[in-house]
């Protein structure tokens, strides 16, 4: 008998005391002296892209609410004000070091010297700075410029990204890139390619004044914790929170928020105003018909489509030939709700739609992204004060690191003005994407790399194919601050060096990032901790010097950020006011980015309607019948994990799969029994079934830890890989 038939989930409210109890904790841990210093200085957050610090205080936003923090920025500082980790910890094998979780490697401390491993060798070996830097430079310069490749985390500062991407290309190759490859590519690729522009069209301050916003393939409940006061703040005016996602998020159905006593008082705040729960997948088809429902009942604007935009006839006769049957079957919504979600559309005033990785993470992922930009179209949400698109970028600096140029393609003007300016000569053959230069690697065709920051192997798909691609590289060096598992995987037979960076707060001299809102803040560093990590930016141009010739480029003068920054605003566009923040401390929206008025950046400023070829991407078969997502936990930022629970899910470890009772019970997976996972690509086994609000045939399990199930296929335009699209098969293993 079945003692749990009739069992219901524990009701989880998001945010609330245990977050409190958890900042609490976590700040004694830390120290008051260390946490106080951290939280307060003027340096910005080290999570999320939402932003929060910079010249206004450590506790302020880009608008001056104080205080404005989470447990993300906590989690974040947590990991830097650790003590070094003591050199016995090397005298283990890489075998040892790989017995660990990512959570106790990544606990093990801070880096504090730099490490050598020899390619015959199990161990990592410490190893002097002038010889690391040496020896790395040896590699490169015996290596094809276009056999190598360089890549950047979000972490990193405007000014280390700047040095990089150029140290690249006057050393010879494009093949620079970044993570938002494995993340929002997509995004700015439908965008550029419908309004001309790949960021956000609204500022923070938009969010206060608007009364619908959409949340779609999103979490932010766990991923971006201050979205949730701007949604809450959206509901309290009278506004609308439609989310559109496949689980029923417990944050993002109500969520006590710390910052509002009453919220805290009252069990938490109502978040979702609507809530709906399309197949995995299916992104596609649900916003087409929630497009479809507005023009058949003619709640679209006219006179701002005839004005502003073209294509739209084609567009209607895109959505003429769409069938409800095929938009309902597709989802598994049915037609009224859909109508009555495009009912509560037509009806707001002031609409901004924001959205994740739920969207971008499809092998159609931008179609999904211009299906969302058509939408927005539909009724000129673009274009005018309070309303507009918002990505939410994961990464503090991922949407900077974009800006000042770590990416394969430059655009022709900014690649022009940087020869012109810098006086130099530039490689013009194609660089190649971040999943193309590992392809390379697989194939022994890199012979170098350089990553800076970031975890490379656990934020690529198909685990083991990764793992082996990395290894194939003979020679490897990484720029860090902490351990992870990507510094001990993928280097059993080669070469790698890893050298401790400075954290954002330790910087030597003030450095910029930029938050999902395009606005520019300054950090001014200054905090000593250890003794021995160096700014990514004076590693980066000690490199320089010893592998481009001094009468080619002289990197020498870039060793001060004022030099860099001035290098940037002659050749950045919209980044002009970065050459006097040293001096007057002024941060700034960069230029033209905010679409308060309808021009858009396209060859006629019209913005143009997206025409897709509407069809259902079912990866599911016989074989394979369930369709799988890998998902982020309450307890992680990006790859790294700092808690192996989730208290929102309410799952008490991540080797878990999550699914509604009556897809286990039409699979024949019984509740506490262990399950196999099986894609064509790997398996998971001894993995915990966890009951979670999701349709029927649609489950989750945790990221990276999903990898292995994940393969390498990936949206044609963005190359950005099907993390959220796996067709699996789970089967009870006793």
């Amino acid at each position: 008998m079945d003692n749990n038939k009739n069992k219901q989930p524990p009701k989880i409210v998001g945010g609330g005391v245990k977050k409190v109890l958890y900042t609490l904790n976590t700040v004694r841990r830390m120290g008051l002296i260390n946490s106080g210093k951290a939280l307060t200085s003027n340096n910005t957050c080290k999570a999320c892209g939402l932003g929060m610090g910079g010249q206004k205080g450590g506790m302020a936003n880009e608008v001056g609410d104080y205080p404005s923090v989470c447990n993300k920025s906590i989690q974040a500082q947590s990991t830097d004000i650790q003590p070094p980790i003591p050199n016995e910890i090397f005298a283990h094998t890489i075998e040892d070091l790989k017995e660990l979780s990512g959570r106790e490697i990544e606990k093990l401390g801070r880096l504090n010297t730099p490490l050598y491993k020899a390619a015959e060798s199990n161990t990592f070996a410490p190893v002097d700075w002038d010889w690391a830097i040496s020896h790395t430079a040896q590699h490169f310069n015996n290596a094809e410029p276009d056999n190598t490749f360089f890549y950047s985390s979000g972490r990193s500062s405007n000014e280390a990204g700047f040095i990089l991407q150029l140290l690249a290309r006057i050393y010879g190759t494009n093949n620079v890139n970044n993570c938002s490859y494995y993340c929002h590519q997509a995004t700015g690729v439908g965008m550029t390619n419908t309004i001309g522009t790949g960021t956000a069209t609204v500022e923070l301050n938009d969010l206060a004044h608007c009364d619908l916003i959409f949340v779609i393939g999103a979490n932010p409940a766990s991923n971006h914790p201050r979205f949730i006061y701007q949604l809450k703040g959206c509901r309290d005016r009278g506004g609308q929170v439609i989310v559109i996602n496949p689980a029923k998020e417990p944050g993002l159905v109500k969520f006590a928020v710390p910052k509002s006593a009453k919220s805290m008082l009252t069990g938490g705040s109502e978040i979702a105003s609507e809530y709906i729960q399309p197949h995995i997948g299916s992104d596609l088809a649900l916003l087409t018909g929630i497009s479809k429902a507005l023009i058949e009942n003619n709640e679209h604007d006219v006179d701002f489509i005839n004005q502003y935009c073209q294509d739209f006839s084609s567009y209607k006769t895109l959505l003429d030939t769409v069938s409800w049957d095929w938009i309902c079957s597709t989802t598994g919504i049915d037609k009224n709700t859909i109508q009555q979600t495009a009912a509560r559309y037509a009806q707001a005033n002031n609409v901004v739609f924001a959205w994740g990785m739920g969207i971008t993470h499809h092998r159609n992922g931008v179609e999904n992204v211009e299906a969302i930009v058509n939408l927005a179209l539909l009724r000129g949400m673009v274009g005018k004060p309070y309303a507009g698109l918002l990505p939410l970028r994961g990464h503090s600096n991922v949407q900077g690191i974009g800006t000042i140029g770590v990416k394969p393609v430059l655009p022709q003007d900014v690649l022009n003005k940087l020869q012109e300016t810098l006086d130099i000569n530039l490689p013009k053959q194609k660089g190649m994407d971040t999943l193309a230069c590992l392809e390379a690697a697989h194939q022994e065709k890199i012979q170098a790399a350089l990553f800076m920051g970031g975890n490379l192997y656990q934020a690529s798909p198909d685990s083991s194919w990764t793992q082996q691609a990395l290894d194939r590289i003979p020679f490897k060096v990484y720029l860090t601050t902490t351990f992870n598992l990507g510094h001990i995987h993928g280097i059993e037979n080669s070469e790698a060096i890893i050298l401790p960076v400075t954290a954002r707060d330790e910087e030597w001299q003030s450095t910029t990032q930029e938050s999902m809102f395009n606005f520019v803040r300054m950090s001014d560093g200054g905090i000593q901790r250890i003794a021995n990590p160096r700014p990514e930016s004076d590693i980066l141009c000690s490199l320089a010097e010893k592998i481009i010739p001094e009468n080619t480029f002289s990197f020498k003068p870039f060793k001060q950020h004022k030099h860099v920054r001035e290098a940037i605003a002659a050749t950045i566009p919209g980044m002009e006011q970065l050459q006097n923040i040293d001096r007057n401390h002024n941060e700034f929206h960069i230029n033209g980015r905010i679409k308060h008025a309808p021009t858009f950046d396209t060859a006629n400023n019209k913005a143009h309607f997206a025409i897709h070829s509407i069809q259902f991407m079912d990866i599911c078969s016989e074989s394979y019948p369930i369709r799988l997502s890998s998902i982020r936990s309450e307890g992680q930022f990006n790859s790294i994990i700092y808690e192996e629970k989730d208290s929102y899910r309410g799952t008490i470890h991540r080797w878990v799969v999550l699914m509604s009772r009556e897809t286990a019970q039409l699979h024949g997976l019984k509740m506490g029994v262990p399950v196999m996972i099986e894609s064509e690509h790997g398996k998971m086994s001894d993995v915990q079934i966890h009951e979670f609000d999701l349709p029927t045939h649609n489950v989750m399990a945790y990221y990276p830890e999903a990898n292995i199930l994940i393969g390498r296929e990936a949206d044609p335009r963005s190359k950005t890989p099907a993390f959220k699209s796996v067709a699996v098969k789970i089967y009870q293993t006793e």
